[in-house]
């Protein structure tokens, strides 16, 4: 006798052996792996990696005294650095692809109502990472370097080292583009029923201390830079309840949208 909730399982039959799921893992890979390729070979043509570097540390040079320049320290840093920005800016620019790839391999295991929540959370994940790290180049960067600089003694020659301010970069790069991710975390915790929408919202005031101990730690030592960190994120948590309401309501299960249909 058929099983009723069997037969009404979307994902019935689909089911694959192992062995294959790991020949599709590997497919998955490779043609993420084709794509991060595709687009280094592009960026080692065209803009090149010395002038990829060149654009990298542009925010930095405009705020360097007139005459000074950045050095390299290690005997080959002039040529690796460059190659390893041109395969962070590959790995950077391929990321919707390497997510489709990943999308592409769970969703044949999701239901409809799950591919509903996951779908918009990766697209949106990877749009607000872009943001982070787009905010804080154009704008994070040419605030806090000029006041850095402004700081340091008249006896100081300042000359960044260029591996030493990739690693800042990368640093900021990510603590930013984590920062903006906020409204992901929301509405993850709140349609896994970990927190719920009031209390998030009565959370407001801890975030903000928490926020604000975060933006201090990675941030340059300075007002403008803090600020800069810390009102996005309070921002990006208010849309991140608004987001949060519109994702439970949209995203449940048959079995809850029966559950909430019930008289009380």
């Amino acid at each position: 006798m058929t099983d009723p909730a069997k037969k009404d399982d979307e994902l019935a039959g689909t089911e694959q052996p192992f062995v294959q799921h790991l020949f599709e893992l590997r497919d998955r890979l490779l043609r993420a792996m084709y794509g991060v390729v595709a687009v280094l070979a592009g960026l080692l043509f065209f803009p090149g990696p010395s002038r990829l570097y060149d654009l990298l540390a542009m925010p930095l040079v405009k705020a360097l005294p007139e005459g000074s320049r950045m050095i390299a320290v290690g005997v080959v840093s002039p040529f690796l650095v460059p190659i390893k920005v041109s395969v962070l800016a590959a790995i950077g620019l391929a990321l919707p692809w390497i997510l489709y790839q990943v999308w592409a391999f769970v969703a044949p295991g999701l239901y409809k109502h799950e591919k509903k929540l996951v779908l918009p959370l990766v697209a949106a994940s990877t749009i607000l990472f872009y943001m982070g790290a787009a905010f804080c180049y154009f704008f994070v960067f040419g605030q806090a370097f000029p006041a850095i600089q402004k700081m340091a003694p008249i006896s100081v020659a300042v000359s960044p080292d260029i591996e030493a301010y990739l690693d800042f970069v990368i640093t900021m790069f990510i603590a930013f583009g984590v920062a903006f991710e906020v409204p992901i975390v929301v509405v993850i915790l709140a349609r896994m029923g970990i927190v719920t929408v009031a209390q998030l919202k009565s959370f407001r005031t801890y975030f903000v201390v928490g926020a604000a101990a975060v933006a201090g730690l990675v941030t340059p030592p300075d007002p403008v830079s803090m600020l800069a960190l810390l009102v996005p994120m309070y921002l990006l948590y208010e849309i991140g309840i608004v987001a949060a309401q519109v994702f439970i309501k949209h995203t449940q299960a048959p079995d809850e949208e029966a559950e909430a249909a019930k008289p009380s």
